[in-house]
């Protein structure tokens, strides 16, 4: 549904606004929060396009006035807030694409280098605090819930959560191969080398989503954690390994000086990832009905950060690029996440 299909939207909030006063809504406690999600997620685009209406009915009253009374100060603050009603609408439609059930929820961030020892490593790091620092520019809280040192630099893996509105919704295109192309800061005869380091955005898993996890299903082992945490992480077993053995999924914590608090984050890691596993069984199913041949893409390589012999990252997918590599490093990555976006959506409506 296109955002400015208001009134198809008001039809079907009335819709869903009539089946919640129905006696037996809540007999099925997991469609009712369905159907509830549905009706705020319309209700506060809603909300969101009535402002904006009132604005528009606000600079063209102040347009007219400033025609009749001829004050040039008048017509400066219009086009300020007709510049900053545009940004605003755009927004709005940018919004209107997070329509997946999992969209508004905290992601979970997952990194891991690719084969190339230091240099992918690094390249990982690299690409931790480029997420990190997009998080912190949107005013995002985000954790480090597990990080495994590279032994000479950089990591070889990270999983890190970030929490507020939609993180997951902006983050999910996220998931593939990253590209690196460089003069090696390793090398020690400047030579151009390209590393690759794969990402994977989960969403963090509804607290009252029903996923059962059985005791019997899991093998916990706890050892000694590694890297920087001073003597008490460094000499007790307080990392804790997770083995889902059904599966054969496997998380790890080792952030935290309290073995207590490394299960609870394994725990959460697993409950995402196992979220996301019956999801895509699901889909595969789906695909078997209709025989659908879609590339979903994941581990493929989707952008491609050129340092030399020239600056650019483009993204291969939507096609979009910019030559400021240090600023989309740097965090600014929203141009990416927003074509993204329409390119999805674009190729659902196809």
């Amino acid at each position: 549904m296109n955002i400015f299909d208001i009134p198809q939207r008001e039809k079907r909030i009335k819709v869903l606004e009539s089946r919640m006063a129905k006696p037996d809504f809540w007999h099925d406690a997991k469609l009712a929060r369905t159907i509830m999600k549905e009706a705020s997620a319309h209700k506060a685009l809603l909300e969101n396009w009535y402002r904006l209406e009132r604005e528009a009915k606000d600079i063209e009253e102040f347009l007219t006035m400033s025609q009749e009374l001829s004050e040039a100060g008048l017509t400066e603050d219009i086009e300020k807030a007709l510049s900053k009603l545009s940004k605003d609408v755009e927004q709005l439609e940018l919004q209107s694409l997070l329509s997946g059930e999992d969209d508004p929820r905290n992601a979970i961030v997952t990194i891991h280098p690719g084969a190339g020892g230091t240099e992918s490593q690094d390249w990982a790091q690299m690409l931790m605090r480029m997420y990190l620092r997009w998080a912190e520019r949107h005013g995002y809280q985000t954790g480090v819930m597990d990080m495994l040192p590279g032994e000479e630099a950089g990591i070889k893996s990270a999983t890190l959560e970030i929490k507020g509105p939609y993180a997951y919704g902006y983050l999910k295109g996220e998931s593939g191969v990253h590209r690196l192309v460089r003069i090696s800061p390793f090398d020690a005869n400047h030579r151009r080398h390209t590393s690759f380091a794969s990402v994977f955005v989960y969403s963090e898993a509804d607290e009252e989503l029903e996923i059962e996890i059985k005791d019997s299903d899991l093998r916990i082992d706890t050892f000694r954690a590694s890297g920087a945490g001073g003597q008490h992480v460094n000499k007790t077993d307080s990392a804790v390994r997770i083995t889902h053995l059904p599966t054969r999924i496997v998380v790890q914590c080792q952030s935290e000086r309290s073995q207590h608090r490394n299960k609870e984050n394994a725990l959460k890691i697993l409950k995402a990832k196992l979220h996301a596993y019956y999801l895509e069984q699901e889909r595969k199913k789906m695909e078997e009905i209709e025989k659908s041949k879609k590339d979903i893409a994941w581990g493929s390589q989707i952008r491609s950060y050129i340092l030399q012999p020239y600056r650019l990252v483009k993204d291969h997918r939507t096609g979009a690029e910019t030559g400021n590599v240090d600023d989309v490093l740097d965090g600014n990555i929203d141009v990416f996440i927003e074509s993204y976006l329409r390119f999805q959506s674009g190729s659902e409506k196809g």
